[in-house]
């Protein structure tokens, strides 16, 4: 599942020892196995093999240069959500032609600039988008290859706010009006109907919403591919990943299987999905980001006190949801563990940080080892949402991050220093 693991008493990522890279580094730190990428992605790439296949990750999960270029020498293209994301991908040494465009919102400049890049496709989440990427491609005098999002009305059984399959969501375009907006944008000229695409949510640790959502949309997709050429089919992604517990032993063992322990496999996602996507005889894409680079990553922080009331052990740490906001935001579990082991009975701990909201929390009343001052942890399957969603409440800093290769390790992002935050401010005149 991934490369942390214990070595004796310490926590090691692949071949360096976690507490070496926060003494050399400092804290908050994130973590990065190589390895863990390059193999998550590889079972999902061996899995797809018989399809013709094209893996976008969704970068808007980590977006981190090093990570992207790791994944962009293994073959991966990009679901990217702004120009951001794309000149993000250019500079990471990405291919745009290799490249999907999501997002409801983009902006006739954004739109521009893909189509300069040379995007593989648009993924179109309303009429009124389709519209504007054919007025933009129009004055470049070039033809957009678009796909049309279909919403298929299939509750992915998730977080209700990673949730986007349903028609109280954002995204997509109803089912029941997709093929009537095919045939009115196939009339416009500078439009080029590539695909077809969906997506019904993230985190999905089941196989079946995916098998609902491909068996009713299936059908409507034949009858578009075969009346306007289509090219491709994309079952969006959304893959989910073991967060607890998150440090599972015999990693190998897992990818084996068909599933452990509610987890959704390469190996059952092929088993379930080709029988059905091989007869389309079109190319398949698929968008995960969570599921590549989730458990690859690890927040290292340092504990600053421990406070005992009468009814709470919190172990204030140096790390804070501005660095982490998933447990926060959605509740999210993430294992927390020590980099150095120590003996002694597990205590009731609440971890927080410093930050001055009562929801900057990493865990409640969990039994963890009893740690002290100056003491460091570990909270792993970080590697999604995490550093990409950090900001700077408080006026925190931005924390680093260390790429692990083997027993190679570097920086991949310099820690922010505290100037910077307010680099591109200014005291206005009349204040002056």
């Amino acid at each position: 599942m991934h490369q942390f693991r214990y070595v004796g008493n310490q926590l090691f990522c692949e071949g360096v020892s976690v507490d070496s890279l926060a003494r050399k580094f400092g804290t908050p730190l994130y973590v990065y196995s190589q390895a863990t990428l390059a193999d998550h992605f590889q079972k999902l790439d061996h899995a797809l093999a018989p399809l013709a296949h094209l893996i976008c990750f969704a970068m808007k999960a980590n977006s981190n240069l090093s990570v992207m270029r790791s994944l962009a020498s293994l073959g991966s293209g990009f679901d990217v959500v702004s120009a951001g994301e794309l000149q993000r991908v250019i500079a990471a040494g990405g291919d745009p032609k290799q490249c999907v465009f999501a997002g409801v919102a983009k902006s006739a400049a954004e739109i521009e600039f893909a189509l300069r890049q040379g995007i593989y496709s648009f993924n179109c989440e309303s009429e009124p988008e389709i519209l504007r990427i054919n007025q933009v491609a129009a004055r470049l005098k070039k033809r957009a290859p678009i796909a049309v999002r279909i919403n298929p009305n299939v509750s992915a059984k998730t977080h209700s706010k990673i949730t986007t399959g349903t028609y109280e969501n954002k995204f997509g375009i109803q089912f029941e009006q997709v093929e009537a907006i095919y045939a009115r944008a196939s009339k416009l000229s500078h439009i080029w109907l590539r695909g077809v695409q969906m997506h019904i949510g993230s985190q999905l640790t089941d196989v079946k919403p995916y098998e609902l959502a491909v068996k009713k949309v299936l059908p409507l997709v034949r009858r578009l591919a075969e009346k306007y050429g289509l090219e491709f089919f994309s079952p969006g992604g959304g893959l989910g990943i073991i967060y607890n517990p998150a440090l599972a032993s015999g990693s190998a063992a897992w990818w084996k299987t068909k599933s452990a322990r509610g987890i959704l496999t390469p190996a059952t996602y092929a088993e379930k999905l080709l029988p059905l996507l091989q007869p389309l005889g079109l190319k398949i894409l698929i968008e995960p980001g969570r599921f590549i680079v989730g458990n690859a990553g690890a927040l290292v922080t340092q504990v600053e006190y421990v406070k005992r009331t009468g009814k709470k052990n919190f172990v204030i740490v140096d790390a804070a949801m501005n660095d982490l906001i998933r447990p926060a935001f959605y509740d999210s579990y993430h294992e927390i563990v020590p980099l150095v082991k120590k003996g002694g009975a597990p205590v009731s701990s609440d971890v927080v940080g410093g930050i001055c909201e009562s929801s900057d929390y990493f865990c409640k009343d969990r039994p963890l080892a009893k740690v002290g001052e100056g003491d460091r942890l570990a909270l792993l399957s970080a590697g999604a949402y995490g550093s990409v969603m950090s900001n700077n409440y408080n006026s925190r800093p931005l924390a680093a991050e260390v790429l692990v290769s083997g027993k190679k390790f570097a920086v991949a992002r310099e820690r922010q220093k505290v100037k910077d935050i307010w680099a591109g401010e200014k005291i206005v005149a009349w204040l002056k």
